[in-house]
């Protein structure tokens, strides 16, 4: 029989889950927006939400949907529509000086790099050419990562594309032909609907949030875990047989630790006597984000789709702006036209576009992400509704060698004999599905049961 203790430093569970809902009906993410359903890693994920008795919340957007099909880059001064399906392939598209046909043509006879990791910048440049490195690929690491391409670890952020060329040799026949085994996760019936009904991404009726919500009343109720929310931890020391954990108001005695802490918050409670480990936990980088959520009386998008990026080389603190009302309609408030929209600022540029983080005003903020959707949508009416976040090192940056660093995290946690396990968005994946699997992975080591 195993007593389960999840200690939790805020006063809710969920992370940056983290769902505003409105008294009027109207549903704000201010946190990740969609999760995708794709792969080993997303079946579990829709395993779970089924778990836990979520399924008919359950919000699907097909790869056939407006939003998943029309997605945006702002370039010169203007949006451009990313190509997509052969024909897009094909022809010459703004803002690429060629048909992306000819990048993918070439990328077959590239050479396979003997290096074993490489900026996500190098590796696009060499196998696709600088064009795409510098728009779209830039753009996309500011979207997913809030990160600078020529600092990431392609091995680390794309897995699949570093795979696909040790295996395969091109990016092409990867794709084409797989990219080696993954973990095997069966499929529940969520899973099998996600995949018969063609699912890009989903979200919630009430917002992502109300998935650890679910969690934290199905664990409420079976009792399998002792919840302590407003706990923060402030230092753990080894003990026979494995920790002391001292909280703000007493200790608790652990035989094993499961961390989900950002690495440089783990680094700062660990006792002195690991400081190779803390040394490796505190260079792993964070990136701060900005997101401001507006909502607009009436339908004001020039165009449909998810959202569009921009890249570095257009305007280093604006990330991008996502399309909330396509995607996801059902958020709007009811019986009323309005769009929703979220602009994302900052990430790796952060302290060079608004400066200190703690100290940044929320109306300078507010102001930089109005003038984006005037210049780049052009809205001129000022919105009925406004939140500004700013969520301080939301972000890890997996920067070139970072697996090695986490093989080398693990491999001192093992010669110590450490009963500790690093799960979270630190070290295997930032994604919500990878941080879930994490903790799964770790979970199933420590009981010893496989995945």
């Amino acid at each position: 029989v195993y007593q389960v203790i999840v200690l939790e430093s805020s006063h809710r569970f969920g992370g940056w889950l983290w769902s505003t809902r409105r008294s009027d009906g109207a549903v704000f993410e201010h946190g990740p927006r969609g999760i995708r359903p794709a792969g080993a890693v997303g079946r579990n994920t829709l395993n779970m939400v089924e778990d836990v008795g979520l399924e008919k919340e359950i919000l699907p957007v097909t790869y056939s949907h407006v939003a998943s099909k029309n997605r945006y880059l702002y370039v010169g001064g203007k949006l451009h529509k990313m190509p997509s399906g052969i024909s897009g392939l094909l022809q010459k598209v703004q803002p690429f000086s060629r048909p992306l046909m000819f990048s993918l043509v070439k990328e077959i006879m590239v050479k396979k790099s003997q290096e074993e990791d490489e900026s996500v910048y190098s590796f696009v440049s060499r196998r696709l050419g600088k064009e795409l490195a510098e728009i779209a690929v830039d753009s996309l690491c500011r979207g997913v990562f809030a990160g600078d391409c020529r600092k990431l670890s392609v091995r680390s952020c794309f897995p699949v594309l570093y795979n696909a060329e040790q295996r395969r040799g091109s990016l092409i026949l990867g794709m084409l032909l797989g990219s080696g085994p993954g973990p095997v996760i069966l499929p529940g019936c969520l899973a099998q609907r996600s995949v018969k009904e063609s699912w890009a991404q989903w979200s919630l009726k009430r917002g992502i949030e109300s998935f650890p919500e679910a969690i934290i009343e199905n664990l409420q109720q079976s009792q399998k875990a002792e919840l302590h929310p407003n706990a923060a931890v402030k230092k753990i020391d080894p003990s026979t047989p494995g920790w002391k954990v001292h909280l703000e108001d007493g200790v608790i005695s652990a035989d094993y630790i499961i961390s989900a802490l950002p690495a440089k918050a783990l680094s700062t409670v660990l006792p002195p006597s690991c400081p190779q480990l803390i040394q490796q936990l505190q260079d792993i980088a964070m990136a701060t984000v900005a997101v401001v959520n507006l909502e607009y009386d009436g339908s004001i998008l020039p165009v449909m789709g998810f959202g569009h990026l921009v890249p570095s080389s257009e305007d280093r603190a604006l990330l991008g702006v996502v399309y909330d009302s396509v995607p996801y309609p059902q958020h709007n408030r009811p019986g009323a036209l309005t769009t929703r929209l979220t602009v994302m600022m900052g990430g790796a540029w952060f302290q060079e576009a608004f400066g200190d983080p703690e100290a940044v005003n929320e109306e300078a903020l507010l102001t930089c992400a109005l003038n984006a959707v005037r210049c780049h949508l052009g809205v001129m009416a000022p919105p009925s509704w406004s939140r500004v976040a700013v969520h301080k090192d939301c972000l890890p940056q997996y920067y070139l060698g970072h697996f090695r660093k986490v093989e080398l995290m693990r491999d001192l946690i093992r010669q110590s004999n450490m009963q500790l396990s690093l799960t979270g968005s630190s070290y295997d994946g930032a994604a919500v599905n990878d941080v879930i699997f994490s903790a799964r992975t770790a979970a199933a080591n420590l009981l010893g049961t496989g995945i």
